[in-house]
């Protein structure tokens, strides 16, 4: 598991408190560098026949804002405000995805304190923004329509467990996947370095793990843009309770 091991390049403490430059903190730097630079690129000519990168920048542009406006609504326009936040969310991740593809790098998605800090923003800006907005009736929410009396209780309780449980959902599906892949991939490879350390004949055993550590390396590029695409829908869905509140 050395792979998913924090090493700290600079250590930095301020009073007691550990703020260390990691590998885990430079491989999120050259995400972020990536994506400002890359899209920047892209989106400085301009070009009325776009090509290859304006192209792909203008499409994941139309695929976030499609997302909002399936998910969250278009409503007076209210939802678009909250494009920002789900474009960045699901840039970070998704580089932060494909970044961990590459070799001798570090996966920052497989940390739970990254992707757990993440989903508490996602948590709170709800709560903040859905208090500011409505009010006490806000809360509303843990009150469905047309429940009986006897039963409210009970349903209320679901509602408010499912509610604080969002940032333990978002957050541990993206780490337990990216990990689960990750060690996937590592143990297959294991076993074709196994037959090879043996000698003889005993090397054709390793064609089958290659081969199968080849397609598991095309499906976990899939999953990767599949865990980004499912972190900023949840998002959007969450985003949705801060819109009009219909009870």
């Amino acid at each position: 598991m050395h792979q998913f091991q924090i090493a700290t390049l600079i250590p930095f403490h301020v009073g007691g408190v550990d703020l260390s430059f990691t590998n885990s903190s430079l491989w999120m730097l050259i995400g972020a560098v990536l994506s400002i630079v890359g899209l920047t690129i892209a989106s400085e000519r301009k070009a009325m026949i776009p090509g290859r990168i304006q192209v792909a920048a203008e499409g994941l542009y139309n695929f976030v804002e499609n997302l909002i406006s399936e998910n969250i609504g278009s409503k007076g326009g209210t939802a678009k405000q909250y494009f920002p936040l789900v474009f960045t969310l699901f840039v970070m991740v998704l580089v932060g995805n494909f970044l961990g593809m590459v070799p001798y790098s570090f996966t920052y998605t497989s940390h739970l304190a990254v992707t757990a800090g993440l989903a508490l923003m996602v948590f709170f800006t709800v709560l903040i923004i859905g208090i500011v907005r409505h009010g006490t009736h806000f809360f509303s929410l843990f009150v469905p329509p047309g429940v009986p009396m006897w039963l409210l209780w009970l349903v209320v309780l679901i509602e408010i467990v499912s509610f604080i449980s969002r940032p333990i959902t978002l957050s541990v599906r993206l780490f337990a996947n990216m990990v689960a892949g990750h060690v996937l991939m590592k143990v297959i490879a294991g076993f074709a370095i196994m037959f090879a350390s043996v000698g003889g004949i005993a090397w054709l055993g390793t064609l089958l793990p290659i081969a199968f550590n080849i397609v598991m390396i095309g499906f976990e590029f899939f999953i990767a843009f599949i865990q980004a695409y499912v972190f900023a829908v949840l998002t959007c869905i969450y985003l949705k309770d801060t819109m009009e509140i219909e009870h």
